[in-house]
């Protein structure tokens, strides 16, 4: 096997496709810290619109309803427009969604923001997934988004640091209209940056024969669906994608384990506060732990592959493996309500283990569509997969809304934190073994 310095040496020595990468990390991490500011100041807005549980799960659904509407739609738009049009558009409405809950008089007020926020921020994922397969090779395309996936976890760890200062010195007011407002300045970097390989001014000759040698290699890997670009039935592109095993492979991978992200952004917060009574500023080291960890298991979770395939594996035996390795990570957090009666460190840790096991899982789950389809469709199934990771996102909102009102009723909220992190422990197991048994091994090529 290859030392970790030889498996990146093709990043060092080959750099401009790295800046994309970067930039993608930037704008995925204000994607991140704009959803997650809300939670930061559930307290602050429980006090002035005297929400209820269910009121702020109805909150949270109404974000992730139009998410996954969003996702559906403009996964296609960006086929269609492309990667630099797409993205940008996208995170300048999300960031007018975003500066907008300041100026939010009710509790549906807020529902219709979120809605607006949602349907904006859909947008990252499926152009951020783009990109990685017009600048990256396969073998590549892991550590990338592991990367850029890692912005998720920045932007959570950014908003516990800023966010509560903010609404404690100016008001929650302007919390949100500070952190909404940085995605304009991302929009002008990323129009002198971005443009296509082929197009691209600022890179050198060497690197873009290697993105294209290395893309013409993987052309026909075994597993992957053959390009349609002359197809004369564009309109029922989705019903051809659900003709494919590694279709519904990878929305019911999403719609199993997404769901336990939304529960960790959503809820980590309310869950100290409850189990240990803390509340603005003092729950930011402690959040800022969780996503530090699971900022490590992105980039850590996109590396490991890429070292399984310089050492000789297939990309998808080496996919398939690490997949396995995370998802069994995931499983202690079943244990984590239990330890943390122990102490708040023993839950944070791992919740943290838990969230990183995620990330790794997650960058993984993205890199195999961007495997598997050609480049005219990723952004169509990414949206695909992330609309229904954002319905069970919902579900599991509604879920833990409802169990959390009821054993707060009995004095016993603890109880419902322990079936949550249950259901979030065993959701990878599932989702990976319902993976293999639809996608078992690489099809004939």
């Amino acid at each position: 096997m290859p030392t970790i310095v030889e498996t990146l040496k093709p990043a060092v020595n080959s750099k401009y496709r790295w800046v994309i990468c970067g930039l993608l990390f930037f704008a995925t991490t204000i994607n991140y810290l704009d959803r997650a500011v809300i939670s930061l100041l559930k307290s602050y807005l429980e006090r002035d619109f005297h929400w209820t549980e269910s009121d702020y799960s109805n909150i949270v659904v109404a974000f992730q309803l139009t998410y996954a509407i969003g996702l559906l739609l403009i996964g296609r738009v960006i086929d269609r427009t492309g990667t630099k049009t797409g993205y940008a558009v996208s995170i300048f409405l999300w960031s007018i969604a975003a500066v907008g809950h300041a100026f939010v008089q009710t509790t549906g007020g807020f529902i219709l923001a979120r809605a607006a926020l949602g349907v904006s921020e859909a947008g990252n994922f499926p152009a951020a997934i783009k990109a990685v397969a017009e600048w990256f090779p396969k073998k590549e395309r892991a550590l990338a988004t592991g990367i850029f996936n890692a912005g998720t976890n920045v932007g959570a760890i950014l908003a516990p640091l800023t966010v509560p200062l903010i609404a404690e010195l100016w008001g929650w007011k302007m919390a949100f209209i500070l952190t909404g407002s940085i995605g304009f300045l991302w929009i002008i970097v990323w129009y002198i940056y971005y443009e296509v390989p082929g197009r691209q001014k600022r890179l050198s000759q060497s690197e873009l024969q290697y993105i294209q040698d290395e893309e013409s290699t993987a052309t026909g890997t075994a597993g992957s669906i053959p390009s349609q670009s002359n197809s004369q039935n564009e309109n029922d592109s989705w019903l051809r994608l659900l003709g494919y095993r590694q279709t519904w492979a990878f929305i019911l991978g999403k719609f199993l384990t997404d769901p336990v992200w939304w529960f960790y952004l959503f809820w980590l917060p309310a869950f100290l506060k409850a189990q240990y009574s803390l509340e603005g500023t003092a729950i930011a080291l402690p959040v800022a732990l969780v996503y530090t960890l699971a900022a490590v298991g992105s980039v850590a979770g996109g590396w490991l592959p890429l070292y399984f395939t310089n050492g000789g594996w297939t990309v998808f035996r080496a996919r398939k493996t690490a997949m396995f390795i995370y998802a069994c990570c995931a499983v202690p957090v079943v244990f984590a309500s239990k330890l943390g009666q122990l102490g708040m460190w023993w839950a944070i840790f791992i919740i943290g283990v838990a969230a990183a096991a995620h990330q790794a899982w997650s960058a993984n789950m993205y890199t195999t569509v961007s495997d598997k389809f050609p480049k005219e469709k990723v952004a169509s199934v990414t949206g695909m997969g992330g609309m229904a990771g954002a319905l069970g996102g919902m579900l599991i909102a509604k879920l833990a809304g409802m169990l959390f009102d009821h054993f707060k009723a009995l004095g016993q909220l603890n109880t419902g934190y322990a079936i949550m992190f249950l259901i979030c422990g065993i959701a990878y197991v599932i989702a990976w073994l319902i993976m293999h048994m639809l996608v078992p091994r690489p099809p004939r090529p």
